[in-house]
């Protein structure tokens, strides 16, 4: 069965001063589809069209060409309402009232969607749970540092249950285990209730890890759609080898059959052919080598590198 689209644009565009001799198209033509439960990854630098694509689908920005539509509803100023009821947004920029506590805020969020008092203050407990925070909830937000401060937006986005949710650099100034906590929550929160999310980030790494497809946006077009399996399966067969041994032996086998081998920091051998390689081969290889296999792998291409590669082909033409 085909899911539905929780997202679907369609030739959208957006023009600033548009009356004006100085137009600024800041999206050009843009379509995309996102379905029920995907993760996306919104990916793109420094001015090409994120933040104005977001605005637009948050109703804060008309569209100037085209037409978006968010669940069942098109993005028009009839239906703002209605999308932020189902709608989840978690902005780069804090956003809080100081003065009041963390659990306070949440609730505030939930009853701006609908919430009467005593569900919302209930609803504001459980997803603070969710999110790992504990007496903390009942401190004032302006004591909250940078991990804390990311935990009380995002517990305020996922507040009403949207299905779909908007996150505007999630991990953003988070160490290196909350971060890891932030996308549990967001990879179990696609897999539990079929909400679709979209991952605005800088953090390439996030992409890869969790999101299901990536979107690049370069100077206000959308160059590439795909998913991050396929945006990072290298052009030729590639493998990553560890064995146990003298991988000199093993890697002079492969260079006689014509195999490029490079080996990193910590011995990892990447395996590359033009011509074709198959697994077996690598085994038999360390059969002849004498050495053993700790494992074997499809090697992948970073995404650092499949975005690099975007934005400069965009950039000449490509």
């Amino acid at each position: 069965m085909d899911k539905k689209n929780a997202l679907k644009v369609e030739n959208l565009t957006k023009i600033y001063s548009k009356k004006s001799s100085n137009e600024i198209v800041a999206l050009n033509n843009l379509n995309l589809e996102v379905k029920e439960g995907d993760i996306f990854g919104l990916l793109g630098p420094n001015g090409a069209g994120k933040s104005t694509l977001i605005k637009t689908l948050l109703g804060l920005a008309a569209l100037t060409e085209g037409q978006a539509r968010i669940l069942d509803y098109n993005v028009t100023p009839k239906n703002y309402r209605l999308i932020r009821r189902n709608i989840g947004y978690m902005p780069e920029d804090d956003c809080f009232i100081e003065g009041i506590a963390g659990v306070e805020m949440v609730q505030l969020a939930a009853q701006l969607t609908g919430y009467p008092p005593l569900h919302s203050l209930q609803r504001a407990h459980e997803v603070l749970d969710f999110c790992g925070t504990g007496q903390e909830r009942y401190r004032q937000v302006e004591t909250y540092s940078t991990g804390m401060r990311q935990k009380l937006k995002f517990a305020q986005a996922i507040v009403h249950s949207p299905q779909l949710l908007i996150l505007d650099e999630p991990t953003s100034g988070l160490d290196p285990e909350e971060r890891l906590a932030m996308l549990k929550r967001i990879k179990l929160l696609g897999e539990r209730t079929d909400m679709s999310v979209i991952i605005c980030t800088h953090i390439l790494k996030d992409v890869q890890e969790i999101c299901d497809h990536a979107v690049v946006l370069v100077d206000g077009t959308i160059p590439v759609v795909e998913t991050v399996e396929n945006l990072q399966r290298p052009r030729t067969p590639s493998y990553q080898v560890r064995v146990t041994g003298d991988s000199a032996a093993f890697v002079e086998l492969a260079r006689q059959n014509n195999i490029n081998s490079s080996v990193n920091a910590v011995g990892v051998i990447t395996l590359e052919s033009q011509l074709g390689l198959e697994e077996s081969e690598i085994w038999r290889w360390a059969v002849e080598a004498q050495v053993g296999i700790q494992s074997v792998v499809p090697a992948k291409v970073s995404m650092e590198d499949v975005f690099v590669q975007i934005v400069q082909g965009s950039a000449n033409g490509n």
